[in-house]
């Protein structure tokens, strides 16, 4: 690891420089069909934390889902969803760290955020999860397996074994296994995920 601080101005100093190249230009495949599956559209309340662009966002808004926020600690990223979805609301548009956030939410979607975040940070950020989930919510998304980037910058991966250490203590583990249906740049290095807080968890 570097001695390179993750925060604000080091994310928008990558999007000034075009380092970007975690953004699909879309929403991806695992998670619109988990979207498919939620059906109709309703007020349940979805955070999309570290949203980068947030194609997922502008997909659930398009859908009808009127309660999806995003939070983003770079203006670019929270500025371009804003130029191409004029109409989300601004209120939902989160300058924030996602350690300062405050829920509940009822689903939270993690793409490429958790790979993003300093490793040290991953017990806090599964603690936060289920501290910003309703009980029985939701922690949904993709994880790369395995290296990824130059390792000590982002992109950050990581091995099953690790990634269940951080969230047995709050979740349940619907599902946790090898994405079929990944871009074929990330191909054979995501696991799909759904998480649900246990009830008895205070986080």
């Amino acid at each position: 690891m570097s001695a390179t601080t993750f925060d604000a101005a080091y994310w928008s100093a990558r999007y000034a420089a075009g380092r970007d190249q975690w953004d699909a230009g879309t929403v991806t495949e695992p998670l619109r069909a988990y979207f498919a599956q939620l059906g109709p559209a309703d007020a349940r309340r979805i955070l999309i934390p570290g949203a980068g662009r947030a194609y997922e966002a502008e997909y659930l808004h398009r859908a009808g889902f009127s309660e999806v926020y995003v939070a983003d600690i770079a203006p670019e990223a929270l500025g371009a969803l804003q130029q191409r979805v004029p109409d989300f609301p601004a209120e939902h548009l989160l300058l924030q760290d996602f350690f300062a956030l405050r829920g509940p939410y009822d689903l939270i979607v993690e793409q490429t955020f958790f790979c993003a975040l300093d490793p040290k940070l991953r017990p806090r950020y599964a603690k936060q999860c289920a501290h910003l989930l309703r009980p029985g919510g939701k922690l949904v998304g993709l994880l790369f397996e395995g290296q990824v980037g130059p390792g000590n910058e982002p992109p950050f991966g990581g091995t099953r074994k690790e990634y269940r250490r951080y969230f047995e203590p709050y979740f349940d583990f619907v599902h946790f296994d090898a994405a079929y249906n990944s871009i074929k740049p990330r191909a054979d290095r995501e696991l799909f995920i759904c998480l649900q807080k246990k009830a008895d968890v205070v986080a």
